[in-house]
């Protein structure tokens, strides 16, 4: 077994594969890995103003810019899931998140005033977002912000790439967005625990055995503040310009594709407990739901959730 890591969009990322002889050496499979996290983080990320997205985000209304492919399909995706959700989930919510302190150019965290977050709300949604050849274009002071989907994209490629050089056995993570196939090295699948979301300690609470599929949770159970006894979490609703306030604590969504997986955590997160059952439901979407109960926490799977996975309780 083989296995590296290291720092990545803000956080981590890890590879772990079975190695036979024939195989490209360690060092080599690092530096292919590597390379597709430098460029994802160089064309996405908006914690970086040199990125392709946050000189775009810079832009007036308006203007249009000359984007790489991979941009552009990001924005597509993110597209068909805004219209999937009736505009819940958009990829154009970084003023709100700057607004109410989770985002990249934050000022605190607080509520906003009615004026402040009407001023947001008109810089908010995807239809000011047009694709021109391999231009993006915007006619309001859009900011378009990848944090919901990149990390999945990211795993995907990672993975087309390893199973490229030969590696057709492997986990990979990056930033707790993870696919797995083949077999470990005893001939057992990959295993991946799903926590209980609890502030004051990691239990596992549920263990997938995964092969061929990407993984993604979505929480608002790590990033959030409390003002007057109400909580405020990261996850926003568009259509409101608001954080969520239902009883869905996290969303789990096991999908082939790690991109779909990411998105999808997060729209259904955003749908809460009993639309994002139903989305899920009618979609045929692997889901697990952990949602906030007055004796703790209770779960549910979709059907497809069931179907997907080898799961058992730890």
């Amino acid at each position: 077994m083989e296995s590296f890591g290291g720092p990545t969009m803000g956080s981590t990322y890890s590879i772990k594969y079975l190695r036979h002889a024939d195989l490209p050496k360690p060092a080599e499979v690092q530096v292919e890995v590597e390379k597709i996290l430098a460029e994802v983080d160089r064309q996405m990320s908006t914690y970086r103003s040199d990125s392709d997205i946050e000189r775009f985000n810079d832009l007036p209304a308006n203007s249009c810019q000359a984007m790489p492919a991979s941009v552009l399909e990001l924005v597509r995706v993110g597209e068909q899931l805004s219209a999937q959700s009736d505009g819940s989930f958009d990829l154009t919510v970084e003023p709100l998140l700057n607004l109410w302190g989770f985002g990249p150019q934050a000022r605190g965290e607080k509520v906003p005033t009615a004026e402040a977050l009407a001023e947001a709300r008109a810089r908010v949604g995807h239809q000011h977002l047009r694709i021109e050849g391999d231009r993006l274009c915007k006619d309001a002071a859009v900011e378009v912000d990848f944090n919901s989907i990149a990390a999945g994209y990211a795993v995907d490629r990672i993975a087309a790439r390893l199973e490229a050089l030969g590696i057709h056995n492997y986990l990979a993570e990056a930033t707790g967005e993870l696919k797995a196939a083949g077999r470990k090295l005893d001939g057992s699948a990959w295993q991946v625990a799903l926590e209980e979301p609890r502030d004051d300690q990691q239990v596992a609470q549920r263990i997938l055995a995964i092969d061929g599929l990407g993984v993604s949770t979505s929480g608002d159970y790590r990033n959030y503040f409390l003002q007057d006894g109400r909580r405020y979490s990261h996850t926003f609703d568009a259509r409101t310009g608001a954080p969520v306030s239902h009883t869905l604590a996290s969303v789990t969504v096991i999908n082939p594709s790690a991109l779909l997986a990411d998105g999808l955590s997060t729209l259904l997160l955003i749908l809460g407990p009993e639309r994002g059952w139903d989305y899920a439901e009618k979609h045929d979407i692997g889901a697990f739901f952990v949602i906030r109960a007055d004796t703790g926490f209770v779960t549910r799977t979709s059907q497809a959730f069931e179907r997907l996975s080898g799961t058992k309780n730890p």
